[in-house]
């Protein structure tokens, strides 16, 4: 029976070539993009790295250097980079039906078997229609198993040679690379587990698959003894074309500056349950808890609180008005004054699909105030999903000047999602 091929498709430094499809004159530069409220660096280009710009590193300790060397700086764009991110699995759709998003900038495809120079093409084909389509570079990585997969595309990426693609297939060439390839670096196992590993002499993946299966086990989990079995190229990892349904929403974010008071707090927190229940109505699912947490900034040298809590609700719902009634509570329960809060956000929690949630018997009687909750929420964000977010919310998230949103003072244009900041040809 032919056993199929699995293709990790990873974009190259997929942020940085986002801001560079807009504008092509950073191509060549280096350019580095900055996590949420512009504090370190979580995407570089190539020439960046070449700086020793690390992934990681606070902007504003490197601040001078982007100035000395002229290091191109933006904030994150998640609505643009959302965007492009679906656009390259729809060009990788045409490949294959089987496709499974892994993250934003990395996507499993399942190909069907073909003689080595065939598979190679196919993988060229690829890297140069995403490119031309979307105009994001990306290598692509082939083997039997995800976790093989995993570990070619790396090899696509640091060998100059591959142009961009590899194929694992025959066991010399798979043990000879994973000899030199780190334990530590094998999709699947963390920082402890490579630890543990290391103390007992496992250095290097090959390492790995020498050793027992109940011995891996007992160290690893069942986890740990599925991917010792895709090094050794018995798939263990199967494909999941349909998500796992989710088990939480969140939506946080810290704070462009440090807040004390308890209503600005309060517009943070509404404005944030907002966002989250759009998130959950479009799953089409419902809460059946909310939790609330605050924190100060932990490394400035100040006074340091944070605190969490957790309501539930009568039933499971997906109704914004009755999520921030619950998430005021909490918040007002755990605030304290006297502290400088850097970060709210709220979690909503119990989820169950809306259209399979218990009602209470109140709910039950009153289906027209139900029937109404829902017409509310479907035009809210019927408005939203055609003139933008936010253009109707609750007046509990403020109306006026909002000193708590993020910094982003380095943002570009969401050049696909928002009709007025369309790039314009000169």
């Amino acid at each position: 029976m032919a056993r199929p091929f699995f293709a990790m498709v990873d974009c190259n430094n997929f942020y940085v070539s986002c801001e560079r499809v807009f504008a092509p004159c950073l191509e060549g530069r280096p350019v580095v993009v900055l996590s949420n409220n512009d504090g370190c660096v979580i995407a570089r280009s190539a020439e960046a790295k070449a700086l020793g710009i690390g992934m990681g590193e606070p902007e504003f300790r490197r601040r001078s250097f982007f100035v000395r060397h002229g290091v191109r700086v933006f904030s994150s764009n998640y609505a643009l980079y959302g965007d492009m991110s679906a656009r390259v699995q729809r060009v990788l759709s045409r490949f294959t039906p089987e496709v499974e998003p892994y993250s934003i900038d990395e996507c499993f495809l399942l190909l069907p078997e073909r003689d080595p120079e065939a598979l190679v093409a196919v993988a060229r084909e690829i890297r140069r229609t995403v490119v031309r389509w979307t105009g994001i570079p990306v290598c692509v990585g082939l083997a039997r198993t995800k976790t093989l997969a995993k570990v070619a595309n790396r090899l696509a990426k640091q060998r100059p040679e591959s142009g961009g693609v590899w194929l694992f297939d025959g066991r010399a060439g798979i043990e000879a690379e994973l000899a030199r390839f780190d334990v530590g670096e094998v999709w699947g196992i963390g920082r402890r587990s490579a630890a543990r590993l290391q103390r007992a002499g496992v250095l290097s993946a090959l390492d790995l698959t020498r050793r027992p299966r109940d011995w891996v086990r007992r160290k690893l989990t069942v986890c740990g003894l599925r991917t010792m079995l895709e090094l050794r190229s018995i798939p263990a990892i199967p494909l999941e074309l349909a998500p796992p349904p989710a088990r939480s929403v969140t939506c946080s974010r810290s704070f462009g500056v440090r807040m004390t008071a308890l209503p600005a707090l309060e517009e943070a927190l509404s404005a944030y349950v907002q966002r989250a229940a759009e998130k959950l109505r479009s799953r089409r699912l419902a809460a059946g808890a909310v939790q609330v947490f605050v924190t100060t900034a932990r490394h400035a040298p100040e006074r340091q609180y944070a605190n969490s809590g957790t309501l539930p609700l009568a039933a499971p719902s997906a109704y914004t008005p009755e999520l921030t009634d619950r998430a005021g509570t909490i918040l007002r329960a755990i605030f304290r004054p006297g502290y400088r809060y850097q970060k709210i956000g709220v979690l909503l929690l119990d989820l169950v699909p809306a259209d399979r949630r218990q009602l209470t018997f109140a709910e039950w009687e009153d289906e027209e105030v139900a029937a109404r909750h829902g017409a509310l929420m479907r035009a809210l964000d019927a408005v939203n999903g055609r003139f933008g977010r936010g253009s109707l919310r609750f007046a509990g998230s403020g109306t006026g000047p909002k000193p708590w949103h993020m910094r982003q003072r380095h943002l570009s244009p969401r050049f696909t999602t928002a009709w007025d900041q369309l790039p314009r040809v000169r």
